[in-house]
């Protein structure tokens, strides 16, 4: 078959009577509607205000709701750049919504869908069959939703023990409180190495968390360098990290939130654990420690890395930086530093490079700016920094602008050369079109925009991007700002 492989027309009405009027699992706002900023009513008719945000964060180029002036000069640094075009072969499609691609051997591409399958794709052929399908153990993703299936890792040694792990959303547990939305779920799969499928009875629930609203989910996982699991996990929902699931912190000009709290949930932060030891976590309740729908508490079959910035002092032991709102998509550099996008509310959008015990400043700090505050402090009551992002871009009123960031990569490939060393990135309202950075010395990286030259219609959303192992991406896209029909697809990036 040919290497853009078509999902069958009786694969593809499978996939969306799943969830014919979802929502796209994006990042999130706090809208009502269709994805990782605002309902899109249609592929090029996407909303720029936010229908739930109280905040009154303006998007027509005024002012942000610190009092930042987001006006549409060249501060993001693109005249530094030349013109920089990529083109994009379509290699997969029929997907409802493609948010997660991993390549964890050359050959084998697997696709993850919102609606709960994994695709294979191997040797330039998408299987019909599923590799893994979880839809049957998960919250119902029809109508506007951020839930689903919303990520997967395969272990570092996959290709000998066969082990993968997936994260997606279930229905609330038992121990879930009677006002929270559902249940973050982290689990274990086992497959033959080179099998065409996952057995999906192997499952084992590594990680339970109680989510207490249906947005901000985050979702990615990924192991790095160091052969620990990387959980991104977002603050809880609602908007200004404020409402029901929502602690008590330091921060008195915004009340709440989990984005600030170390002590008393998992959420808004980068948590690492380690999958391979034995035993399951301090000072954290673990209930049976087993999880799944008929446990008395989440689950918690991990151990900690004993370098975790918290271990030995207060706060829960997973987490390994806090300060995030909706860490949507993370990618490891060539180098092993971890770039993270974090999605804004209402005016600001940021990449962060992340280190041990880092601060990335939710709810204190929108990107640079103060959140809801003419002044806000730079460090913690422990004197830690409040760190700030090397990218940032406005919800409007720039060349780089948008509503909603998906983390990418830093480039290291050979397949486009006028992309090596920048960081390629886009929004979710991308508009047929990329964005890259180029590091700096200074606070901010230089931002331009990228122009794409693909051979089927490209987007107009952009989902996620991937990585093989010789450093070559890829992007998902949809013209859908819903969970729904079958516009999804996977596109190559090469040399334009």
């Amino acid at each position: 078959m040919a290497d853009d492989d078509r999902l069958t027309r009786r694969r593809a009405l499978a996939v969306s009577g799943l969830a014919l009027t979802g929502g796209l699992a994006g990042c999130g706002s706090d809208s009502n509607g269709g994805g990782p900023g605002d309902e899109a009513s249609s592929p090029d008719d996407t909303a720029t205000e936010d229908p739930d945000d109280d905040t009154t964060g303006d998007t027509d180029g005024s002012t942000d709701p610190g009092g930042s002036e987001t006006d549409g000069d060249d501060s993001t640094g693109t005249s530094d750049f030349g013109d920089l075009t990529v083109r994009a072969e379509r290699v997969a499609s029929g997907f409802t919504s493609p948010l997660a691609l991993a390549i964890p051997e050359p050959g084998r591409r697997f696709v993850v869908d919102q609606s709960g399958q994994v695709y294979l794709q191997e040797d330039g052929t998408l299987r019909e069959e599923p590799f893994l399908d979880v839809s049957d153990r998960m919250v119902d993703v029809s109508g506007y939703t951020e839930q689903g299936l919303l990520g997967v890792a395969f272990h570092p040694d996959f290709s000998d023990n066969g082990r993968l792990f997936v994260r997606y959303s279930a229905p609330a547990r038992e121990w879930v409180p009677d006002d929270y939305s559902h249940t973050f779920v982290l689990s274990e799969f086992r497959a033959d190495p080179g099998a065409a499928t996952a057995d999906p009875d192997s499952e084992r629930v590594v990680m339970e968390i109680a989510e207490p609203q249906w947005n901000h989910n985050a979702g990615a996982v990924a192991f790095g360098p160091d052969g620990y699991l990387y959980v991104a996990t977002g603050d809880g929902g609602g908007g200004n990290d404020q409402g029901a699931g929502h602690v008590d912190d330091w921060y008195d000009a915004v009340d709440g939130g989990n984005g600030q709290d170390i002590t008393e949930n998992l959420l808004g932060s980068m948590l690492r654990i380690d999958v391979d030891g034995e035993g399951s976590t301090a000072g954290t309740p673990t209930g049976d420690g087993g999880g799944g729908a008929d446990s008395d508490g989440p689950a918690r079959n991990y151990a900690v890395p004993d370098d975790n910035p918290l271990v030995g002092s207060e706060g829960l032991d997973e987490h390994y930086a806090w300060g995030f709102r909706n860490p949507w998509r993370f990618s490891f550099g060539p180098d092993g530093r971890l770039f993270v996008g974090d999605v804004g509310q209402s005016a600001w959008e940021e990449v962060s490079v992340v280190e041990r015990g880092g601060n990335y400043g939710w709810n204190v700090k929108e990107g640079t700016h103060c959140f809801r505050a003419d002044d806000c402090p730079s460090e913690s009551p422990r004197g830690r920094p409040l760190r700030d992002p090397v990218i940032e871009y406005p919800h409007g009123g720039a060349d780089v602008s948008g509503i909603a960031v998906i983390g990418g990569y830093r480039y290291d490939g050979d397949a486009m050369p006028d992309l090596q060393g920048h960081y390629l990135f886009a929004d979710w309202r991308a508009g047929g079109q990329l964005y890259a950075a180029r590091e700096t010395d200074e606070e901010l990286w230089p931002t331009t925009t990228v122009s794409v030259d693909a051979d089927e219609q490209f987007g107009p959303m952009v989902l996620s991007f991937g990585r093989n192992p010789d450093g070559e991406l890829f992007v998902c896209t949809t013209a859908q700002g819903q969970v729904s029909g079958d516009s999804g697809a996977v596109f190559r990036l090469t040399d334009a």
